[in-house]
């Protein structure tokens, strides 16, 4: 079967060409010498930003993931090294986090070469916890969820943490119900350079793009990083190839000694074929990578099969500390423009037919496009044996979405919804509506410094979102719908933490997470029957944890436990839908990870989690949560040359795919190994040259991983595989 989508991969090279324009035409600014300190302040260690150490002769440099000595809850960092090395060029935060303790993450066409379904923390879902953006929150506002493929590479990204937790009252978002990924982006050096960059790999996978430091070019500091990327695949699965650009820059200017003004752009074009997943049957028949095909007659055709997506994101910040205060202000603005394009049912249980023909190929075309305008503020202020925190956040998202039956093979509207409605559109709608979240989140919280040693944080936010929902056709039934709605929660918290030396501490937690309504709680006749019957779904988490760092050795762990309540739930009554809160899940669990130095350059790393997640109401295994997950890691490194084989293992995960089936997907391992090596090559204005090379998934191994959903006429589950064996090829340079 050929495999190539030639109309979505002609082998454009404009990124390539801007990257080696700006390259000839920056000139070599005298700034200064050196690298920008990305080093965290205590404050923002406290705050649970990520922490960059810029040594190089620690374990903390070569770590993969490690803990903060100043967290207090559960968190694992991955650096940039990590994220250079091992990480493919075509990866984004989900391929990053997926190394820390109880998370995994399935990439069905590759790293990064299609959205990934499935990104679990403890059993927490896509939706059910944060992810931010230099600590700005972003997400869909009907679910929460994520597009990991719309936003920021991995060449754009500093470091990123993953928070097992909710967090202090200072931590922001609509989701703090099952933790954090905080992602930060690229910061500039001091040092004017340029970082071209092309890799090649599997699946005719092409990446070219360059990073290019301005270093400090104004006499009060002013500094930038811009990154330009160019990346196209025909991916794993067969006809689901991907084309991706992006741009992003940042441009940071002092204002004094002790104020920081930052600016920040990215913009992101994205155009991929998208599979639903394949039956058993189907993978018996076509192949374990089996995705899309190019028979126009299918529902299955992978021109029916689309997502056109563009996105950007934006912001001010102003950080300014002075006599005791710290001011830190973000104002900011995203967007997701998303046209999709589907086959009715791609994988065949639907014969062919419209409107118009009994043989021509029904299929969907849908719209989702929002915009998020918000701010987050920040105050602190030293007071008593302590330091007085508080802050708000602002943010409004507006949404618009559409559905439409469609006639794939004449290129029309497929009037079967209301055959006798006003107009071709309105007998075609599934769903025509416009909606609004505006969420106001205050916060206050005191860190009483008991000792030197030893201090507490101690904390409330309040949480008032409200929802309208203005739809001339509602996504399920289908009939008119003008609706509003406010939620409120109070979640308080309290941690402490200890300091037994330099090197060792200790932290416990006791924490509210909550998790705002989904917009589907309004897609019922009457939402008035509802709503006020359900509660915002909550948690209450317990942890207790420990970090021990030095030049040899880092090692944490910690033990967790989690009930969550208000599970929101439907039921049919009468034959109309309505939800209500019942039950939860109870989750508890013990998280280990550590690097140790063996010394001559090498060093071993290892993770491992316990995780148990039962539900109240059944006593059933809780959806994507594995019963254990463990990593490790052999790395060498000595300054030119690194080398790492890492092996991730995830235990056996159920998933319910319909009433009747109730499927065990058995546990697996998949090892990966890097290699890159930096040389002089001795060229005028080339610092050095960097060749490297990743081979993913060394075994072979390609079983069912997850399940995929169900297809749309009986209910029968469609499956997800891992990639199989697969490599890229970097090769890169620092110039000037």
């Amino acid at each position: 079967m050929t495999r190539h989508t030639p109309a979505l991969f002609g082998r454009s090279r404009t990124t390539l060409a801007l990257c080696l324009a700006a390259a000839i035409a920056s000139p070599a600014w005298a700034g200064d010498n050196g690298t920008a300190d990305t080093s965290a302040t205590p404050q923002q260690a406290k705050s649970l930003d990520a922490v960059q150490v810029t040594g190089t002769d620690t374990v903390t440099t070569i770590a993969p993931s490690q803990a903060s000595m100043v967290a207090t809850e559960p968190q694992s960092t991955i650096g940039r090294v990590y994220i250079q090395e091992n990480v493919p060029p075509t990866g984004d935060y989900t391929d990053i986090a997926q190394i820390s303790p109880s998370v995994y993450t399935v990439t069905p066409n590759g790293s990064g070469l299609m959205e990934a379904p499935v990104v679990s923390i403890r059993g927490f879902q896509d939706g059910q916890y944060n992810v931010t953006f230099d600590g700005i929150p972003w997400m869909d506002s009907n679910d929460f969820t994520h597009h990991s493929t719309s936003y920021f590479t991995n060449q754009q990204t500093n470091a990123v943490t993953v928070d097992r937790g909710p967090g202090t009252a200072g931590t922001l978002g609509n989701a703090t119900f099952g933790g954090t990924i905080s992602v930060d982006s690229l910061n500039p050096q001091q040092q004017f350079g340029i970082n071209p960059y092309i890799s090649l790999g599997s699946w005719e996978t092409a990446i070219e793009g360059a990073t290019i430091n301005t270093g400090a070019f104004t006499s009060s500091g002013t500094s930038a990083v811009i990154n330009l990327q160019n990346s196209s695949s025909d991916g794993y699965l067969t006809y689901a190839g991907q084309r991706r650009q992006t741009v992003f820059a940042k441009v940071v200017q002092p204002l004094g000694e002790n104020t920081t003004l930052t600016f920040v752009a990215m913009d992101n074009e994205l155009n991929q074929y998208v599979p639903f997943g394949a039956t058993k049957p189907q993978i018996a028949e076509h192949g374990v990578n089996y995705g899309l095909n190019d028979d126009p007659t299918s529902q299955a055709y992978y021109r029916y099969n689309k997502d056109e997506i563009n996105t950007n994101f934006g912001y001010i910040g102003l950080h300014s500390a002075f006599d005791g205060w710290t001011i830190d202000n973000k104002v900011y603005t995203y967007g997701y423009n998303h046209f999709g394009f589907n086959g009715l049912d791609p994988n065949g249980e639907t014969p062919n037919g419209t409107f118009y023909s009994a043989t021509d190929v029904p299929g969907q075309h849908m719209r989702n496009t929002n915009r998020s305008w918000g701010d987050i503020f920040r105050v602190g202020k030293e007071l008593g044996p302590g330091e007085l925190r508080a802050g708000v956040w602002y943010d409004h998202q507006d949404d618009i979405r559409w559905l439409y039956e469609f006639d794939d093979t004449i290129n029309q509207l497929n009037p079967v919804i209301a055959p006798g409605a006003s107009s071709l559109a309105l007998a075609s709608a599934d769903r025509r509506m416009n909606d609004t979240l505006v969420t106001i989140q205050p916060f206050v919280e005191y860190q009483w410094n008991i000792t030197d040693n030893a201090y507490v944080i101690g904390g409330v936010k309040y949480n008032n979102f409200e929802r309208d929902l203005d739809a001339s056709v509602n996504q399920k039934t289908e009939t008119p719908l003008d609706y509003s709605k406010k939620w409120n929660a109070t979640l308080p918290s309290a941690s402490f933490h200890y300091n037994f030396s330099a090197n060792w501490t200790a932290y416990a937690q006791w924490a509210k997470g909550y998790l705002a309504p989904n917009l589907n709680l309004l897609y019922v006749p009457n939402p008035a029957v509802s709503d006020s019957a359900v509660a915002p779904e909550k948690t209450t988490n317990i942890q207790l944890g420990t970090t021990w760092t030095d030049d040899r050795l880092t090692v944490s762990g910690d033990v967790y436990k989690i009930d969550f309540n208000n599970f929101v739930q439907s039921q049919k009554v009468g034959g109309v839908t309505e939800f209500y809160n019942a039950g939860g899940v109870h989750y508890k669990g013990l998280e280990l990870e550590g690097t140790y130095l063996l010394g001559a350059g090498f060093s071993v790393y290892a993770n491992g989690s316990l995780n148990r997640a039962i539900q109240t109401t059944d006593n059933q295994w809780n959806a994507n949560t594995p019963h254990k997950t463990a990593a490790l890691g052999f790395i060498y490194s000595d300054g030119s040359f690194y080398a790492s084989l890492f092996d991730k293992f995830v235990g056996k995960t159920y998933y319910t795919a319909n009433a009747e089936d109730d499927t065990p997907i058995g546990g697996y391992a998949i090892a990966n190994f890097a290699a890159s090596y930096k040389f002089d090559p001795h060229i005028s204005d080339v610092k050095d040259i960097k060749i490297g090379v990743q081979l993913n998934n060394l075994f072979d191994n390609t079983h069912i991983n997850a399940l995929a959903g169900v297809t749309a006429a009986d209910s029968t589950p469609l499956y997800w595989t891992i990639p199989a064996r697969n490599f890229n090829f970097t090769i890169s340079a620092d110039l000037f």
